[in-house]
């Protein structure tokens, strides 16, 4: 039998799956499909077990009852941008350079690689209309991709699509960013949990039922996109297609983190027979990249070479072991992690150990964060909270999430789970190996535009290099302006408590552990029972600069040796263990008599193997200092 046959047979067969319609609304042999594409919310609905939300969000509900709900769905980024590139070309966004919030657009734009497309163009080249209501936040030049919707159409956008052309489109949605002041059947608050992962209080208890209110209130919406296709006899030949791009948006260890609250998503699928099977639950691991191969699958378009998701009800599905998310710089803020989820584990690798993990960011002036901020600053923070938040950044993180969803218990050192942690070691690596793009630093272009007003200003060391430093005190005008020093006063000044430049530029000599503490302070232990740390580019005058202070405590008996241009500056200090800080001050008067310009310092330690160091801070003597 010929193709051209075999086809025809097809789509005869396909017809009789379809009731008969108008002359309007004609059956065509292949579905339409609709995603209902929600921002920023977490799965916090009834049909995924939230007691609190039954009865409250009826048509996700229904949806889920009479089609297919995947109860584990992972999202390739926990940031919108990013998150949406990956799902419209159907590749993880780190594979092609997609990986940076809000980039390859303006003066930075950039089209996709060659040979690379959007599942848009492959749809429209089999004859699809494709449509968009909303934003599209792709990260590539994408001008063109979607057809225009008349504004008189905008809420029946599927109404423009040409007779007998099947339509591709999307509806974007509100959810965690619909403005529910005016809604009035709100979440009780007495009735919330606040997740572990955050403060027990009424500002974080009101983020939570705010969160809820919002997937109340654009359950509502959807009802009204459905009556819509329904009311244009559309509901029998159209698949459904709802689920949000991340996690809950007032939530920081959701949205824009790589944790189990940032990338895990609803996900359900409706529609008529064949393309869905009957009513069911998926629990096996699903990426959102399985939902842009399934979309082409629906339509009949061969998958292309790049994409890495699978037709989710193929009969050659493999379940996976694992899905993978990674999170780069999200507005201002540059960071680098990347983390899988296999069944039981999730491993979270992090590459930039010189910050915290709650860095300043675009949501520090929410009284959520600010609350955060101010309780670890005056000690109330629960200390389980400040670890996760405010401590050292670990190289490696490993949570049983089923029994610790909100990931407060890091399993890395912990010697039962070795086997485990080589094995996710092991896939990490494995899906590393395929392309990474995220490996390097963003060129200056693209720098001088996350650095802006609009959504805050960089604080990371990335930006020191399209900044000036005009006083020789080694850091940025800029820098010193944002984090409340002067930038003109030509005195050295580091305070370690920026938490998106934990050591100042300060770097170790030796072998010591990380030399980036909890925020507001260098932490180390000298491993081998020596070892130093070092700042260059310097420039620095007499006149500005007459000693050093150091602020520095330790847990065993210490020699603190001052170098300043590789010139011993005092003889060594002897240090004493303690919980308060000691004061160690260095004089300049005699390196002055030689030297015109500081332009690097040494500090060298020398005491018993695995000792801890603790240093609040290092200014020149005139300057308030120091930590609370």
């Amino acid at each position: 039998m010929t193709k051209f046959y075999y086809n025809i047979l097809f789509a005869l067969a396909l017809l009789s799956f379809f009731p008969m319609k108008t002359e309007a609304n004609e059956p065509t042999a292949r579905p339409n499909i609709l995603w209902l594409f929600q921002e920023d919310l977490s799965p916090w609905l009834g049909c995924y077990g939230y007691d609190i939300q039954k009865g409250q969000t009826p048509t996700i509900d229904q949806m889920a009852a009479t089609g297919v709900r995947f109860s584990r769905a992972y999202v390739p980024a926990p940031v919108c941008s990013i998150c949406r590139s990956a799902m419209i070309t159907g590749a993880n966004q780190i594979r092609f350079g997609a990986h940076e919030h809000r980039s390859g657009r303006g003066e930075a734009s950039r089209s996709l690689p060659e040979g690379m497309c959007t599942i848009v163009d492959l749809m429209k080249a089999e004859g699809y209309f494709c449509f968009n209501v909303g934003k599209t936040d792709y990260n590539f030049e994408h001008a063109g991709l979607f057809s225009e919707i008349p504004k008189a159409q905008r809420m029946t956008p599927w109404k423009s699509a040409p007779k007998g052309k099947p339509f591709f489109g999307q509806i974007q949605l509100k959810g965690g960013k619909i403005n529910t002041t005016k809604f009035e059947n709100k979440t009780d608050r007495s009735s919330v949990t606040i997740p572990k992962d955050y403060p027990q209080n009424e500002i974080y208890r009101e983020v939570v039922a705010e969160h809820f209110d919002s997937a109340r209130m654009d359950d509502g919406v959807i009802g009204k996109i459905l009556s819509r296709l329904e009311q244009d006899d559309l509901l029998d030949s159209t698949i459904v297609v709802y689920f949000s791009d991340h996690g809950a948006n007032n939530l920081v260890r959701h949205k824009q983190q790589p944790t189990e609250g940032g990338s895990h998503v609803p996900f359900i699928i409706t529609g008529p027979d064949p393309w869905i099977p009957a009513p069911s639950v998926r629990d096996d691991l699903v990426s959102m990249l399985d939902l842009s191969a399934t979309t082409l699958a629906w339509a009949g378009v061969k998958q292309p070479s790049w994409m890495e998701g699978q037709d989710l009800f193929s009969e050659k599905f493999i379940p996976r072991e694992y899905v993978a998310t990674a999170r780069d710089r999200c507005d201002q803020t540059i960071d680098r992690i990347r983390s899988i989820r296999t069944d039981r584990y999730r491993y979270t690798r992090n590459f930039m150990l010189d910050r915290v993990l709650l860095q300043p960011q675009y949501r520090d002036s929410k009284d959520f964060l600010k609350d955060l901020r101010e309780a670890y600053a005056n000690g109330t923070l629960d200390p389980a909270l400040s670890k996760i938040y405010f401590g050292e950044r670990p190289a490696e993180e490993l949570y049983d999430v089923v029994n610790d969803p909100a990931q407060l218990v890091n399993l890395v050192d912990d010697v039962r789970y070795k086997k485990e942690l080589d094995r996710h070691r092991k896939l990490m690596s494995g899906w590393l190996d395929d392309g990474d793009t995220g490996s390097g630093n963003e060129p200056p272009v693209e720098l001088r535009m996350a650095d802006n007003v609009k959504w805050g200003r960089g604080v990371n060391p990335e930006y020191e290099s399209i900044r000036k430093d005009q006083d020789g005190d080694g850091i940025s005008d800029d820098w010193e302006q944002l984090n409340q020093r002067n930038p003109t006063d030509g005195k050295l000044q580091f305070e370690f408590n920026c938490g998106g430049w934990q050591n100042e530029g300060w770097k170790p000599l030796g072998r010591l552990t990380n030399i980036c503490g909890p925020q507001g302070y260098l932490d180390f232990d000298l491993i081998t029972g020596t070892g130093s740390i070092s700042r260059t580019d310097l420039k620095l005058s007499p006149e500005n600069n007459k000693s050093i202070i150091v602020e520095i405590r330790t847990s065993n008996d210490v020699s603190l040796t001052a170098f300043a241009n590789q010139v011993k500056l005092k003889q060594p200090v002897q240090l004493r263990p303690g919980n308060n800080y000691q004061t160690v001050t260095i004089p300049l008067d005699d390196f002055w008599k030689t030297e015109s310009e500081l332009n690097s310092i040494k500090l060298s330690f020398s005491g018993v193997e695995n000792t801890t160091i603790e240093i609040d801070s290092i200014r020149e003597s005139s300057l308030e200092g120091g930590q609370p």
